[in-house]
């Protein structure tokens, strides 16, 4: 996700309450998982087109980790120009659902929910 892309969803997040932390790609976000204990996260909000790792590998990894807490983890694919089979294959990959960029934020607060 492009440095504005990102600050206005973090801005939206925040302005919902929710504490963010944003990482620049696939690699980190794994690192992050691993690292932090079960249920430091509650969300995952992975852009699709991240560099490095891609989100599909990152969704993979994820869910192979030994902790089941961190395994299950929702993520939530954050996908431009969302096609049908965008979403499929977010969700064959793993993930628990897709937001459309650019993000919506009444569609961004009902999947949150």
């Amino acid at each position: 996700m492009g440095l504005l892309n990102a600050e206005i969803t973090i801005t939206l997040l925040e302005d919902m309450g929710l504490i963010v932390e944003r990482v620049e790609d696939g690699i980190q976000c794994v690192a992050k998982m691993e690292q932090m204990p079960a249920k430091g996260y509650d969300l995952i909000l992975m852009d699709i087109q991240m560099p490095h790792m891609d989100s599909y590998k990152a969704t993979q990894t994820i869910r192979q980790l030994s902790n089941k807490d961190k395994a299950t983890i929702p993520i939530i694919a954050l996908i431009a120009n969302a096609f049908e089979e965008d979403r499929k294959k977010a969700i064959a990959q793993g993930m628990n659902g897709h937001i459309s960029k650019p993000i919506d934020e009444k569609v961004l607060l009902s999947i949150l929910k």
